[in-house]
């Protein structure tokens, strides 16, 4: 089992250092055409959030070793399908897929892919993944403690951002407001 928290370790950190540089390009082409970063004074809490579920993880798992539990491959489904739903909302958002709370005035919101069904499917493989990978081996605490800072954190300070700046991005009166983001 050691091997395989590894190889998910180095996945998860290598997908979050990937991410981080693909919202720095999107950002950059977002601001070229106008857009508006919404939040961003909560930014550096969100990334704080994520390193202290990565170390949490990690010293839970390397240090604790708590028991593998024999249904460790149900969480381990979970995580193979939260990735499932990462890359599907990587592809609807294109270059307006960021990790930051950009928005393009006068571009509607996507309506493709995950999001016909759901308004924040990004945040939802967050939750996933930081629920899944620790149960995986046991680590309850990890599972628990920042999982509950993370959905805590979404549901009262990034949803409402994110749900405020498409509003006003959705009413926006710009020249391009008929514009849709494919």
């Amino acid at each position: 089992m050691e091997r395989l928290f590894w190889v998910l370790f180095i996945i998860v950190v290598l997908q979050r250092l990937g991410e981080l540089w693909l919202a720095r390009r999107n950002g950059q082409r977002m601001r070229r055409r106008g857009a508006v970063e919404w939040g961003a004074r909560h930014y550096p809490a969100a990334v704080l959030i994520h390193v202290f579920f990565l170390l949490s993880w990690w010293v839970e798992v390397m240090w604790f070793q708590p028991p593998t539990p024999p249904w460790w491959p149900v969480p381990l489904g979970i995580f193979w399908l939260a990735q499932g739903l990462r890359f599907w909302v990587l592809k609807s958002l294109g270059p307006y897929w960021n990790t930051r709370v950009l928005v393009v005035p006068g571009m509607r919101p996507i309506r493709h892919g995950p999001y016909r069904w759901l308004r924040h499917p990004n945040n939802l493989t967050v939750v996933l993944e930081m629920v899944s990978l620790p149960l995986i081996f046991g680590a309850w605490f990890t599972a628990l403690v920042p999982t509950g800072i993370n959905v805590a954190f979404l549901l009262c300070v990034r949803i409402p951002v994110e749900n405020a700046a498409l509003r006003h991005a959705a009413h926006s009166t710009m020249p391009n407001s008929t514009k849709s983001a494919k």
